[in-house]
């Protein structure tokens, strides 16, 4: 097998598996904050921000690989 092609296969596989992951993770920590915000809801502040910031790092990762497909796409060439 050529490694252009195993390249082109796999770089598209790569990112679908990054944002199903991360679709996952961000649907957990939504979950894990709601259910926090639920039993506590003095903190729903303190809670609401480091969900946002939990979200934004697991986001990241997947912007991340996004990156690294199209700097590897420019190996195809």
């Amino acid at each position: 097998m050529d490694f252009r092609y195993a390249l082109a296969m796999s770089l598209p596989l790569g990112v679908a598996i990054a944002a199903i992951g991360s679709g996952i993770g961000l649907g957990l920590i939504g979950q894990g904050a709601l259910n926090a915000m639920g039993r506590q809801p003095a903190e729903i502040a303190k809670l609401q921000t480091a969900m946002i910031i939990i979200g934004a790092f697991a986001e990241a990762l997947t912007i991340y690989a996004f990156v690294t497909v199209f700097l590897l796409m420019g190996k195809l060439a």
